[in-house]
This record gives structure tokens, C-alpha cells and sequence, in this order.
């Protein structure tokens, strides 16, 4: 360390090295110019006089050079607060966007985890739901087996009817699997009472001509799938005609049940004239939703023939109880007697009652110490000859007390 102008500064300094530089320059210039003039004897003055100007020159040199480390160190001061203000600041910000980066990941993992949740929530949802398409698809699958099968669509036809005929009519109404005399079996046979008659519903199910129109694309295939349904229910109305409405024992007319809405709107719709050849042959066609509508009208007949049946039984009842009525009056009358007779002993009490309260304050009223002692020794001798049993001795008295 090397003290200069009152500040240390290190050997190694820049700014001393070049001081050091500067003077020893300086020194050899000096030398040099002694050497000139011991040379040049005469001409020492202007020498000198130029020695004088560089020295001063070398001092302002030296004084610009200390101001030039005050700056410098004022600068380094300045820049190192500069630095450490940069530094808090910069700490700061990195503190701060640290910590809104923590609440945005934060605040991010607590989204992402919710829907991870609500996602599985709904991939369980979908998962349930697949299986219940699985199962539908699946049942699809078997009513589809059930319905390509004559024997058994027929059995879903009279499954239907059967369910339909059991909500509608009581058990004892009607039968299914009834066999007439002509040992034909019909699907359900209701038991009406004449007129009508007993009718029968048979189940029927076109399914395949019904399909095959559905399937037709040209008008040849559509003019083909139409025939054939209409030969299809034709042939069901004339074996229902033929097999289920027997003279003095069926109704007059029969039910033809189809278990599909989309068949008799259709036939309704682009059949008429089958429609009207069922008419004619007093087969009408229904669907569920007409057949409850018709079983409904069925139970009201059914209602008013067993309250006719049951007329005779209610009149039997109504004169019983009309008998019953006449002997609850006498009745009345026995006992509105009886209630006359206990008023009259009731009243016959009370007139008693007053007379015995009567003869009891009279006795009150009394006073023995008023009678005068009897002079003969012995027994007392009785006011008044004694009174008969049963009534009570009453004393001496003016007529009105008597």
C-alpha cells in the first residue's frame, strides 16, 4: 500500500502505476536536460524556465489525477448502491412472481384436480350408461329373436293382450285360453252378459309383410309389400270370422288385437278398404291403446248387468229392512210409555218428598219446653191418642197446621 494526497492506494493501482510511470519519466527528462546543460552552460536559464512549466504541468497532472479518483470512487460508490438497489429490486420481483407463480400453479392443480374429478365423475356416468345401451341393445337383440319367430311373436302378442285384459276387466270376467265348442282355443274370451254375448280378442301379428314394406325402396317392392299385407290381415280376419263367432254362443262380432301401434296406424292410414272388409265381417281391429279404451267400455256393461242381476237381492233387502224400520218404531213406542210411566211415579216421588219435607219443618218448629209439667207423679201421659204406623205425631195446633 503507498499513501498518496492522504488516500492508500495498492501498488498494483492503474492510477499509481501510471503516476510512477509519469514521474520517473519526468526524473529521466529532468536528468537529461541537467546533462544538456552542463553541456550547454549558457543556455541553463531557458531550461530551467521550461523544467519550471513541466514541473507545475506535472503537478496539475498529479491534481487532475486525485480529482480523477475522487470521481472514480464516487462513481464506483454510486454504482455499487446502484447494484444494490437493482439487487433489492430485482429480489423483489423474483420474490413476487415466485409467489404468483406458486398461487397460479397452485390455483391451477386445484382446477386441473377438479376436473379430473368432474371427469371421472362423467367417464363414470358414461361407462353406466354403456351398459344400460349394452342391456338395451342387448333386449333389443332378444325381441328382435322373439319377433322373428312366429310361435313366438304370437306368445308376445297374447302376453300383451293378456296384461292389458288384467289391468282393464276383474279376474272373474273373463278367460284366456278359452276353448268353445267348436274346440277351438281363442286367446280371451269376455264374459258379457246377453246381448252381445261372450266375445273373443285374438292376438295377431303381420310382422313380416308389415317389414317388408317398411324395407321397399321402388315401387314395385312397395306395390309387392303392400299386397302381401293386405292378404296377411285379410287371411287373420277370415280365420277369426270363421273360428271365434259361433251362433247362440259368441257375440255377433270378435277382436282382433295387434300388439303394435305402428301396424294399425298404418292399416288405418293406407288400408281402408281392409279396414271396411273386417267391418263386414265383424272382426274390428284394435291396438293396445284402443283395446283398454274398449275393454273400459266392456267393464261399464259388465257393471250395469250384474246390478241388474243384483236387483232382486236389493229389493229382498229393501223390504227387510223396511220391516226392520216398523219394529224399531213399536219399539219406540214401548219405550216412549215407559218413559211416560217413570215421569208419572217420578212426579208421584216428588209430591211425597214435599209433603215429608212439610211434617219435617213443622216438627222443627216444635217447642216442648212450652207445656205445662204434670202435676201427677209417674209415666207421661200421651198428648193425643197415638198415631197409626207409618205416620208421623204431630203436635197441637190451629186447623191451618193440621
Amino acid at each position: 500500500m503507498i499513501t498518496f494526497f492522504g488516500e492508500a492506494y495498492a501498488w498494483n493501482d492503474p492510477e499509481i502505476l501510471i503516476i510512477a510511470a509519469v514521474t520517473l519519466a519526468v526524473l529521466i527528462f529532468l536528468l537529461l536536460i541537467l546533462r544538456a546543460a552542463n553541456r550547454a552552460g549558457n543556455s541553463a536559464s531557458p531550461l530551467l524556465n521550461e523544467i519550471a512549466w513541466m514541473s507545475h504541468r506535472v503537478q496539475a497532472l498529479a491534481e487532475g489525477q486525485e480529482r480523477l479518483s475522487g470521481g472514480l470512487s464516487h462513481v464506483s460508490e454510486a454504482q455499487a448502491l446502484s447494484q444494490g438497489s437493482m439487487l433489492r429490486l430485482m429480489e423483489t420481483r423474483l420474490a413476487d412472481m415466485q409467489r404468483q407463480m406458486n398461487e397460479a400453479l397452485q390455483g391451477s392443480s386445484t382446477r386441473t384436480a377438479r376436473s379430473l374429478g368432474e371427469l371421472h365423475q362423467r367417464l363414470e356416468t358414461i361407462d353406466k350408461a354403456q351398459e344400460k345401451i349394452e342391456k338395451l341393445s342387448g333386449n333389443v337383440l332378444s325381441l328382435q329373436d322373439i319377433l322373428s319367430n312366429k310361435q313366438t311373436r304370437g306368445a308376445f302378442g297374447e302376453i300383451q293382450l293378456n296384461d292389458i285384459v288384467s289391468k282393464a276387466l276383474p279376474s272373474d270376467s273373463y278367460t284366456m285360453q278359452a276353448v268353445l265348442s267348436n274346440n277351438r282355443r281363442a286367446d280371451c274370451l269376455i264374459h258379457l252378459p246377453k246381448p252381445p254375448g261372450p266375445i273373443v280378442i285374438d292376438a295377431k301379428f303381420p310382422l313380416e309383410a308389415y317389414e317388408a314394406l317398411r324395407r321397399a325402396t321402388t315401387p314395385r317392392d312397395q306395390h309387392e309389400a303392400a299386397q302381401a299385407l293386405r292378404q296377411s290381415v285379410r287371411a287373420h280376419i277370415r280365420a277369426i270370422s270363421e273360428r271365434y263367432i259361433i251362433e247362440g254362443e259368441t257375440a255377433e262380432g270378435a277382436l282382433m288385437f295387434l300388439p303394435s301401434e305402428a301396424v294399425y296406424a298404418e292399416l288405418h292410414a293406407n288400408f281402408p278398404e281392409v279396414i271396411r272388409e273386417g267391418f263386414a265381417a265383424r272382426v274390428w281391429i284394435v291396438s293396445p291403446t284402443t283395446c283398454m279404451a274398449t275393454l273400459n267400455t266392456m267393464r261399464a256393461v259388465l257393471k250395469d248387468a250384474r246390478m241388474r242381476e243384483q236387483a232382486g237381492a236389493i229389493r229382498k233387502e229393501l223390504s227387510l229392512l223396511s220391516q226392520d224400520v216398523e219394529r224399531l218404531g213399536g219399539r219406540v213406542l214401548n219405550l216412549d210409555r215407559h218413559f211416560q210411566m217413570a215421569a208419572k211415579d217420578i212426579e208421584e216421588i216428588r209430591i211425597s218428598s214435599d209433603k215429608a219435607g212439610k211434617r219435617a219443618r213443622r216438627l222443627d218448629n216444635f217447642d216442648f219446653e212450652e207445656l205445662a209439667p204434670d202435676p201427677l207423679p209417674g209415666p207421661l201421659r200421651p198428648l193425643r191418642p197415638a198415631d197409626p204406623p207409618g205416620s208421623a205425631a204431630l203436635p197441637p195446633g190451629p186447623p191451618d197446621q193440621a
